[in-house]
């Protein structure tokens, strides 16, 4: 599938599973350099706050039992 995506998509894949996991990743630099090759910091930021936006969703409707 990795194939499949451009290196953009990849970058932004990445980002997110970084930040969902963050309390075992810590965002590492790693995986937010290549993100900066492809986004903008208003578009990082953009990207980082949907990330935890629905990351947030998701942990009320666990935990509302939806």
């Amino acid at each position: 599938m990795a194939d499949a995506l451009s290196p953009r998509e990849a970058a932004a894949i990445a980002w997110t599973e970084a930040v969902t996991r963050i309390g075992e990743t810590r965002a590492p630099d790693s995986v937010f350099q290549p993100l900066r090759e492809h986004f903008s910091d208003a578009e990082i930021a953009d990207l980082t706050l949907a990330i935890a936006l629905m990351n947030a969703f998701t942990r009320v409707a666990v935990a509302m039992r939806q």
